[in-house]
Protein backbone atom coordinates (compact mmCIF):
# COMPACT_ATOMS: atom_id res chain seq x y z
CA UNK A 1 0.00 0.00 0.00
CA UNK A 2 1.23 3.81 -1.15
CA UNK A 3 2.00 5.92 1.57
CA UNK A 4 2.58 9.30 1.94
CA UNK A 5 5.30 10.71 4.37
CA UNK A 6 3.03 11.60 6.29
CA UNK A 7 -0.09 9.84 7.71
CA UNK A 8 -1.20 7.05 5.41
CA UNK A 9 -4.00 7.86 2.94
CA UNK A 10 -7.00 6.68 2.48
CA UNK A 11 -7.37 4.61 -0.50
CA UNK A 12 -10.30 5.44 -2.75
CA UNK A 13 -12.21 2.37 -3.20
CA UNK A 14 -15.47 1.86 -5.21
CA UNK A 15 -18.01 3.96 -4.13
CA UNK A 16 -15.82 6.43 -2.18
CA UNK A 17 -15.75 10.08 -2.85
CA UNK A 18 -11.87 12.07 -2.99
CA UNK A 19 -12.17 15.22 -0.85
CA UNK A 20 -13.08 18.06 -2.40
CA UNK A 21 -11.83 20.38 0.24
CA UNK A 22 -7.95 19.31 -0.70
CA UNK A 23 -8.87 19.78 -4.69
CA UNK A 24 -10.18 16.28 -5.21
CA UNK A 25 -11.25 16.20 -9.16
CA UNK A 26 -14.78 14.28 -7.81
CA UNK A 27 -16.34 15.03 -11.37
CA UNK A 28 -15.32 11.20 -12.67
CA UNK A 29 -16.21 9.86 -9.37
CA UNK A 30 -19.73 11.44 -9.46
CA UNK A 31 -20.20 10.38 -12.88
CA UNK A 32 -19.58 6.60 -12.64
CA UNK A 33 -21.41 6.40 -9.35
CA UNK A 34 -24.38 8.98 -9.19
CA UNK A 35 -25.69 9.07 -6.17
CA UNK A 36 -29.40 7.47 -5.39
CA UNK A 37 -32.23 9.28 -3.60
CA UNK A 38 -31.61 8.04 -0.55
CA UNK A 39 -27.99 9.03 -0.40
CA UNK A 40 -28.29 12.62 0.93
CA UNK A 41 -25.95 13.51 3.65
CA UNK A 42 -27.67 16.24 5.59
CA UNK A 43 -30.49 16.05 3.36
CA UNK A 44 -29.27 17.66 0.56
CA UNK A 45 -28.79 16.20 -2.68
CA UNK A 46 -24.70 16.28 -4.28
CA UNK A 47 -25.39 17.31 -8.16
CA UNK A 48 -22.85 16.84 -10.76
CA UNK A 49 -21.79 19.76 -12.16
CA UNK A 50 -23.24 20.97 -15.58
CA UNK A 51 -20.76 21.59 -18.35
CA UNK A 52 -20.65 24.80 -20.04
CA UNK A 53 -18.79 28.82 -19.13
CA UNK A 54 -19.30 30.09 -15.94
CA UNK A 55 -21.11 32.97 -17.33
CA UNK A 56 -24.08 30.90 -18.24
CA UNK A 57 -24.51 29.26 -14.61
CA UNK A 58 -26.53 31.95 -13.41
CA UNK A 59 -28.82 32.18 -17.09
CA UNK A 60 -29.43 28.59 -16.64
CA UNK A 61 -30.44 28.39 -13.19
CA UNK A 62 -32.97 31.77 -13.46
CA UNK A 63 -34.83 29.25 -16.41
CA UNK A 64 -34.76 26.46 -13.76
CA UNK A 65 -36.20 28.66 -11.18
CA UNK A 66 -38.87 29.86 -13.87
CA UNK A 67 -39.61 26.51 -14.76
CA UNK A 68 -40.17 25.54 -11.45
CA UNK A 69 -42.08 28.05 -10.97
CA UNK A 70 -44.12 27.67 -14.06
CA UNK A 71 -45.14 24.29 -13.20
CA UNK A 72 -46.05 25.34 -9.78
CA UNK A 73 -48.16 28.08 -10.87
CA UNK A 74 -50.13 25.54 -13.08
CA UNK A 75 -50.65 22.94 -10.62
CA UNK A 76 -52.13 24.78 -7.85
CA UNK A 77 -53.88 27.76 -10.13
CA UNK A 78 -57.28 25.82 -9.18
CA UNK A 79 -56.31 25.45 -6.07
CA UNK A 80 -55.93 28.99 -5.39
CA UNK A 81 -58.58 30.44 -6.82
CA UNK A 82 -60.63 28.11 -4.34
CA UNK A 83 -59.14 29.67 -1.65
CA UNK A 84 -59.43 33.16 -2.87
CA UNK A 85 -62.90 32.63 -3.55
CA UNK A 86 -63.34 31.52 0.53
CA UNK A 87 -61.54 34.88 1.64
CA UNK A 88 -62.65 37.55 -0.54
CA UNK A 89 -61.66 40.19 1.44
CA UNK A 90 -58.65 38.54 3.13
CA UNK A 91 -54.65 39.42 1.63
CA UNK A 92 -54.34 37.52 -1.79
CA UNK A 93 -50.60 37.73 -1.68
CA UNK A 94 -50.51 36.22 1.53
CA UNK A 95 -53.01 33.62 1.05
CA UNK A 96 -51.01 32.40 -2.17
CA UNK A 97 -47.53 32.36 -0.35
CA UNK A 98 -48.91 30.16 2.13
CA UNK A 99 -50.00 27.89 -0.42
CA UNK A 100 -47.06 27.48 -1.90
CA UNK A 101 -45.38 26.84 1.38
CA UNK A 102 -47.55 24.43 2.11
CA UNK A 103 -47.30 22.62 -1.11
CA UNK A 104 -43.47 22.94 -1.67
CA UNK A 105 -41.53 23.26 1.64
CA UNK A 106 -38.41 22.76 0.65
CA UNK A 107 -38.08 25.72 -2.20
CA UNK A 108 -35.69 28.07 -1.55
CA UNK A 109 -36.33 32.03 -1.30
CA UNK A 110 -35.47 33.01 -4.88
CA UNK A 111 -37.76 29.85 -6.19
CA UNK A 112 -40.49 30.57 -3.81
CA UNK A 113 -40.72 34.43 -4.87
CA UNK A 114 -40.98 33.72 -8.57
CA UNK A 115 -43.69 30.88 -7.58
CA UNK A 116 -45.74 33.37 -5.81
CA UNK A 117 -45.44 36.22 -8.28
CA UNK A 118 -46.08 33.21 -10.72
CA UNK A 119 -49.87 32.53 -9.23
CA UNK A 120 -50.52 35.99 -8.86
CA UNK A 121 -50.06 36.50 -12.59
CA UNK A 122 -51.97 33.65 -12.90
CA UNK A 123 -54.82 35.28 -10.68
CA UNK A 124 -54.41 38.66 -11.61
CA UNK A 125 -53.76 40.90 -15.20
CA UNK A 126 -53.17 38.58 -18.25
CA UNK A 127 -52.46 35.59 -16.27
CA UNK A 128 -49.09 33.45 -17.61
CA UNK A 129 -48.43 36.45 -19.96
CA UNK A 130 -47.80 38.97 -16.88
CA UNK A 131 -43.85 38.01 -16.66
CA UNK A 132 -43.88 38.53 -20.38
CA UNK A 133 -45.44 41.90 -20.27
CA UNK A 134 -43.49 43.01 -17.65
CA UNK A 135 -39.83 43.05 -19.11
CA UNK A 136 -38.99 46.32 -20.67
CA UNK A 137 -37.06 44.39 -23.89
CA UNK A 138 -40.36 42.35 -24.89
CA UNK A 139 -42.45 44.30 -27.62
CA UNK A 140 -44.36 41.39 -28.70
CA UNK A 141 -45.99 38.62 -26.90
CA UNK A 142 -47.64 36.42 -29.17
CA UNK A 143 -49.81 33.63 -28.83
CA UNK A 144 -50.71 31.18 -31.75
CA UNK A 145 -53.80 28.97 -30.30
CA UNK A 146 -52.22 26.62 -27.54
CA UNK A 147 -49.00 25.53 -27.43
CA UNK A 148 -45.84 27.60 -26.85
CA UNK A 149 -46.19 31.46 -26.41
CA UNK A 150 -43.65 33.61 -28.68
CA UNK A 151 -42.49 36.95 -27.82
CA UNK A 152 -40.43 39.09 -29.48
CA UNK A 153 -37.61 40.61 -27.29
CA UNK A 154 -35.12 43.29 -28.62
CA UNK A 155 -36.18 43.15 -32.05
CA UNK A 156 -35.66 39.07 -31.91
CA UNK A 157 -38.72 36.49 -32.22
CA UNK A 158 -38.17 33.82 -30.00
CA UNK A 159 -40.20 31.02 -28.28
CA UNK A 160 -40.74 31.33 -24.50
CA UNK A 161 -41.11 28.39 -22.17
CA UNK A 162 -44.44 29.21 -21.31
CA UNK A 163 -46.91 26.99 -22.99
CA UNK A 164 -50.61 27.20 -22.80
CA UNK A 165 -53.56 24.55 -22.92
CA UNK A 166 -56.63 25.33 -24.92
CA UNK A 167 -58.73 26.23 -21.91
CA UNK A 168 -56.15 28.47 -20.90
CA UNK A 169 -56.35 30.37 -24.24
CA UNK A 170 -60.03 30.39 -23.42
CA UNK A 171 -59.12 32.54 -20.19
CA UNK A 172 -56.74 34.46 -21.57
CA UNK A 173 -58.84 35.60 -24.54
CA UNK A 174 -61.79 36.30 -21.75
CA UNK A 175 -59.12 38.76 -19.66
CA UNK A 176 -58.47 40.37 -22.39
CA UNK A 177 -61.96 41.36 -24.00
CA UNK A 178 -63.51 42.13 -20.42
CA UNK A 179 -62.49 44.98 -19.48
CA UNK A 180 -62.49 46.84 -23.41
CA UNK A 181 -66.60 46.40 -23.32
CA UNK A 182 -65.82 44.27 -27.00
CA UNK A 183 -67.10 41.32 -28.14
CA UNK A 184 -65.51 38.35 -30.25
CA UNK A 185 -67.66 35.14 -30.90
CA UNK A 186 -68.14 33.17 -34.10
CA UNK A 187 -70.38 36.28 -35.71
CA UNK A 188 -67.80 38.24 -34.75
CA UNK A 189 -64.34 36.42 -34.92
CA UNK A 190 -61.55 39.15 -34.37
CA UNK A 191 -61.00 42.80 -32.59
CA UNK A 192 -59.01 45.14 -31.98
CA UNK A 193 -58.39 46.81 -28.54
CA UNK A 194 -56.18 48.41 -25.88
CA UNK A 195 -54.73 47.40 -22.36
CA UNK A 196 -54.98 49.45 -19.52
CA UNK A 197 -51.65 50.05 -19.94
CA UNK A 198 -51.93 51.39 -23.38
CA UNK A 199 -50.32 48.20 -25.15
CA UNK A 200 -52.66 47.15 -28.71
CA UNK A 201 -54.16 43.77 -28.62
CA UNK A 202 -55.55 41.67 -31.66
CA UNK A 203 -57.68 38.58 -30.70
CA UNK A 204 -58.89 35.94 -33.63
CA UNK A 205 -60.70 33.63 -33.34
CA UNK A 206 -62.15 30.44 -34.96
CA UNK A 207 -63.66 29.58 -37.84
CA UNK A 208 -61.07 32.31 -39.11
CA UNK A 209 -58.33 31.45 -37.08
CA UNK A 210 -57.90 27.43 -37.85
CA UNK A 211 -55.75 26.39 -34.75
CA UNK A 212 -57.66 28.17 -31.89
CA UNK A 213 -57.68 31.98 -30.69
CA UNK A 214 -54.88 33.80 -31.60
CA UNK A 215 -53.81 36.87 -29.33
CA UNK A 216 -51.03 39.38 -30.47
CA UNK A 217 -49.78 42.21 -27.80
CA UNK A 218 -48.17 44.58 -28.90
CA UNK A 219 -46.20 46.71 -26.37
CA UNK A 220 -45.08 50.28 -25.95
CA UNK A 221 -42.18 51.16 -23.43
CA UNK A 222 -41.78 53.99 -21.35
CA UNK A 223 -38.79 55.44 -23.41
CA UNK A 224 -39.89 58.61 -25.86
CA UNK A 225 -37.74 58.27 -28.95
CA UNK A 226 -36.48 61.15 -30.38
CA UNK A 227 -35.50 61.94 -34.06
CA UNK A 228 -32.01 61.15 -33.96
CA UNK A 229 -32.83 57.86 -32.85
CA UNK A 230 -34.39 56.91 -36.16
CA UNK A 231 -32.51 59.17 -38.62
CA UNK A 232 -29.33 60.26 -39.67
CA UNK A 233 -28.48 63.73 -37.63
CA UNK A 234 -29.00 65.50 -40.84
CA UNK A 235 -31.99 64.21 -41.69
CA UNK A 236 -33.24 64.29 -38.56
CA UNK A 237 -32.90 68.18 -38.45
CA UNK A 238 -34.61 68.28 -41.97
CA UNK A 239 -37.25 66.49 -40.79
CA UNK A 240 -37.87 68.58 -37.37
CA UNK A 241 -37.88 71.51 -39.55
CA UNK A 242 -40.57 70.31 -41.93
CA UNK A 243 -42.65 69.69 -38.87
CA UNK A 244 -41.71 73.31 -37.49
CA UNK A 245 -42.80 75.04 -40.75
CA UNK A 246 -46.34 72.73 -40.92
CA UNK A 247 -45.72 70.77 -43.55
CA UNK A 248 -48.26 68.26 -43.56
CA UNK A 249 -46.36 64.49 -43.56
CA UNK A 250 -47.42 61.10 -44.14
CA UNK A 251 -45.47 58.72 -42.71
CA UNK A 252 -44.92 55.30 -44.36
CA UNK A 253 -43.90 51.53 -43.82
CA UNK A 254 -44.54 47.83 -43.47
CA UNK A 255 -45.99 46.74 -40.13
CA UNK A 256 -43.63 46.90 -37.01
CA UNK A 257 -41.57 49.46 -39.09
CA UNK A 258 -41.14 52.29 -36.62
CA UNK A 259 -44.21 54.31 -38.19
CA UNK A 260 -46.20 55.07 -34.80
CA UNK A 261 -42.63 55.70 -32.77
CA UNK A 262 -41.44 58.02 -35.25
CA UNK A 263 -45.29 59.90 -35.58
CA UNK A 264 -44.75 60.80 -32.08
CA UNK A 265 -40.96 61.86 -32.21
CA UNK A 266 -41.97 64.17 -34.92
CA UNK A 267 -44.45 66.33 -32.41
CA UNK A 268 -41.48 67.27 -30.56
CA UNK A 269 -41.11 69.80 -32.46
CA UNK A 270 -44.36 71.20 -32.59
CA UNK A 271 -44.66 74.46 -30.91
CA UNK A 272 -45.84 73.84 -27.43
CA UNK A 273 -48.82 75.96 -27.74
CA UNK A 274 -50.70 74.73 -30.28
CA UNK A 275 -53.25 72.81 -30.01
CA UNK A 276 -53.09 68.73 -31.06
CA UNK A 277 -56.43 66.78 -31.61
CA UNK A 278 -55.14 63.05 -32.13
CA UNK A 279 -57.29 60.46 -33.83
CA UNK A 280 -57.02 56.82 -33.10
CA UNK A 281 -58.56 53.33 -33.89
CA UNK A 282 -56.74 51.93 -30.82
CA UNK A 283 -55.14 54.79 -28.86
CA UNK A 284 -52.01 54.65 -28.53
CA UNK A 285 -49.66 57.60 -29.23
CA UNK A 286 -47.71 59.38 -26.73
CA UNK A 287 -47.16 62.58 -27.55
CA UNK A 288 -44.57 65.21 -25.70
CA UNK A 289 -45.96 68.19 -26.46
CA UNK A 290 -48.82 69.56 -23.47
CA UNK A 291 -52.06 70.50 -25.29
CA UNK A 292 -53.74 67.37 -27.05
CA UNK A 293 -57.11 66.00 -27.43
CA UNK A 294 -57.18 62.41 -27.47
CA UNK A 295 -60.19 60.82 -29.80
CA UNK A 296 -60.22 56.80 -30.04
CA UNK A 297 -63.07 55.05 -32.85
CA UNK A 298 -65.48 52.63 -30.81
CA UNK A 299 -67.26 49.44 -32.70
CA UNK A 300 -70.78 48.53 -32.65
CA UNK A 301 -72.37 46.72 -29.43
CA UNK A 302 -74.26 43.67 -29.15
CA UNK A 303 -76.96 44.90 -30.89
CA UNK A 304 -74.84 46.43 -33.90
CA UNK A 305 -75.34 50.14 -33.25
CA UNK A 306 -73.22 53.48 -31.83
CA UNK A 307 -70.30 52.58 -33.97
CA UNK A 308 -68.11 55.17 -34.30
CA UNK A 309 -65.56 55.19 -36.94
CA UNK A 310 -61.81 57.03 -37.53
CA UNK A 311 -63.89 59.19 -40.27
CA UNK A 312 -66.20 60.14 -37.88
CA UNK A 313 -63.34 61.26 -35.42
CA UNK A 314 -61.44 63.26 -38.14
CA UNK A 315 -65.02 65.27 -39.42
CA UNK A 316 -65.60 66.20 -35.35
CA UNK A 317 -62.06 66.89 -35.04
CA UNK A 318 -62.30 69.72 -37.54
CA UNK A 319 -64.83 71.74 -34.79
CA UNK A 320 -62.93 70.90 -32.16
CA UNK A 321 -60.54 74.36 -32.84
CA UNK A 322 -57.31 72.09 -33.72
CA UNK A 323 -53.94 73.91 -34.91
CA UNK A 324 -52.96 70.19 -36.30
CA UNK A 325 -55.01 67.16 -36.80
CA UNK A 326 -53.01 63.73 -36.06
CA UNK A 327 -54.24 60.56 -37.46
CA UNK A 328 -52.66 57.54 -36.25
CA UNK A 329 -53.42 55.57 -39.31
CA UNK A 330 -55.24 55.97 -42.41
CA UNK A 331 -56.33 52.58 -44.16
CA UNK A 332 -59.61 53.33 -45.79
CA UNK A 333 -62.84 55.99 -46.53
CA UNK A 334 -60.81 58.37 -43.59
CA UNK A 335 -58.25 59.01 -45.89
CA UNK A 336 -60.43 61.29 -48.09
CA UNK A 337 -61.93 63.24 -45.10
CA UNK A 338 -58.40 63.64 -44.00
CA UNK A 339 -56.97 65.02 -47.09
CA UNK A 340 -59.67 67.89 -47.05
CA UNK A 341 -58.46 68.71 -43.95
CA UNK A 342 -55.38 69.01 -45.14
CA UNK A 343 -56.18 71.06 -48.37
CA UNK A 344 -58.43 73.89 -46.45
CA UNK A 345 -55.66 75.35 -44.30
CA UNK A 346 -55.64 72.66 -41.12
CA UNK A 347 -51.73 72.52 -42.58
CA UNK A 348 -49.09 70.56 -40.55
CA UNK A 349 -51.08 67.39 -39.53
CA UNK A 350 -49.63 64.38 -39.39
CA UNK A 351 -50.44 60.55 -40.63
CA UNK A 352 -49.38 57.36 -40.84
CA UNK A 353 -49.81 54.83 -43.77
CA UNK A 354 -49.01 51.30 -44.66
CA UNK A 355 -46.88 51.04 -47.80
CA UNK A 356 -44.29 49.38 -49.35
CA UNK A 357 -42.02 52.76 -49.91
CA UNK A 358 -43.05 55.95 -50.26
CA UNK A 359 -43.78 56.58 -53.71
CA UNK A 360 -46.38 53.57 -53.12
CA UNK A 361 -48.07 55.38 -50.06
CA UNK A 362 -48.89 58.49 -52.48
CA UNK A 363 -50.50 55.62 -54.95
CA UNK A 364 -52.22 54.13 -51.94
CA UNK A 365 -53.81 57.36 -50.77
CA UNK A 366 -55.64 57.54 -54.32
CA UNK A 367 -56.88 54.74 -53.99
CA UNK A 368 -58.19 55.16 -50.74
CA UNK A 369 -59.91 58.39 -51.89
CA UNK A 370 -61.21 56.59 -54.95
CA UNK A 371 -62.92 53.84 -52.76
CA UNK A 372 -64.74 56.62 -50.56
CA UNK A 373 -65.68 58.60 -53.54
CA UNK A 374 -66.38 56.18 -56.51
CA UNK A 375 -67.55 58.89 -58.50
CA UNK A 376 -64.26 60.82 -59.04
CA UNK A 377 -61.79 60.18 -61.42
CA UNK A 378 -58.28 59.21 -60.64
CA UNK A 379 -56.93 62.01 -61.70
CA UNK A 380 -59.11 64.12 -59.06
CA UNK A 381 -57.72 61.71 -56.64
CA UNK A 382 -54.26 61.85 -57.51
CA UNK A 383 -54.48 66.00 -57.58
CA UNK A 384 -56.09 66.05 -53.90
CA UNK A 385 -53.19 64.01 -52.76
CA UNK A 386 -50.47 66.30 -54.27
CA UNK A 387 -52.58 69.37 -53.25
CA UNK A 388 -52.40 68.07 -49.36
CA UNK A 389 -49.40 66.25 -48.71
CA UNK A 390 -45.75 67.80 -48.43
CA UNK A 391 -43.69 64.80 -47.58
CA UNK A 392 -43.41 61.09 -47.42
CA UNK A 393 -41.54 59.63 -44.70
CA UNK A 394 -40.42 55.97 -44.91
CA UNK A 395 -39.63 54.05 -42.07
CA UNK A 396 -37.55 50.43 -42.42
CA UNK A 397 -36.76 48.05 -40.24
CA UNK A 398 -33.06 47.20 -40.18
CA UNK A 399 -32.41 44.07 -37.82
CA UNK A 400 -33.13 45.02 -34.11
CA UNK A 401 -33.61 48.87 -34.81
CA UNK A 402 -36.05 51.05 -36.98
CA UNK A 403 -34.86 53.76 -39.18
CA UNK A 404 -35.66 56.22 -41.96
CA UNK A 405 -34.47 55.29 -45.19
CA UNK A 406 -36.16 57.23 -47.38
CA UNK A 407 -38.03 60.88 -47.90
CA UNK A 408 -39.84 62.23 -51.21
CA UNK A 409 -41.50 65.76 -51.67
CA UNK A 410 -44.38 65.53 -53.37
CA UNK A 411 -44.62 67.98 -56.00
CA UNK A 412 -48.02 70.59 -56.66
CA UNK A 413 -50.73 69.17 -58.92
CA UNK A 414 -49.39 69.55 -62.72
CA UNK A 415 -46.09 69.74 -62.18
CA UNK A 416 -43.36 66.89 -62.94
CA UNK A 417 -42.04 64.85 -62.07
CA UNK A 418 -44.99 64.50 -59.47
CA UNK A 419 -42.39 63.96 -56.42
CA UNK A 420 -38.96 64.44 -55.73
CA UNK A 421 -36.49 62.41 -53.62
CA UNK A 422 -34.90 64.24 -50.84
CA UNK A 423 -33.83 61.37 -48.43
CA UNK A 424 -32.39 57.98 -50.37
CA UNK A 425 -30.86 54.92 -47.90
CA UNK A 426 -30.95 56.76 -45.23
CA UNK A 427 -28.85 60.15 -46.32
CA UNK A 428 -29.82 63.37 -47.34
CA UNK A 429 -30.02 63.72 -51.16
CA UNK A 430 -30.84 67.91 -50.80
CA UNK A 431 -31.94 70.20 -48.06
CA UNK A 432 -33.56 72.68 -50.15
CA UNK A 433 -36.67 72.54 -51.45
CA UNK A 434 -37.79 72.90 -55.10
CA UNK A 435 -41.35 74.44 -54.81
CA UNK A 436 -41.02 76.42 -52.04
CA UNK A 437 -43.57 74.35 -49.99
CA UNK A 438 -41.28 73.60 -47.46
CA UNK A 439 -40.26 76.73 -46.28
CA UNK A 440 -43.16 78.69 -45.26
Amino acid sequence: MSTDRGSPRRRAGPGTRPDRRRGGRGIACDDAHPPRSGDRPGGRRRTARTSGSPAAAPGRRRGLVSSVATGLAASVHAEALDLLAASPGGDQTAIVEALVARREPLLGVGARDAAVAAVMARITGLGPLQPLLADPMVSEVMVNGPGPVFIERSGHLEATDIRLDAAEVDRLVERVIAPTGRRVDRSSPWVDARLADGSRVNVVVPPISIDGPCVTIRRFGDRRFTLTDMAAPDVAVLLGRMVAARANIIVSGATGSGKTTLLAALTSAVDPTERLVTVEDAAELSLATPHVVRLEARPPNCEGVGEVTVRDLVRNALRMRPDRIVVGEVRGAEAFDMLQALNTGHDGSLSTCHANSATDALRRLSTMVLVASPGLSPGVADSLVAGSVDLVVHMTRLGASRQVTDVVEVRPSGEQPPYRPVVACGEPITTEPSSGRWGR
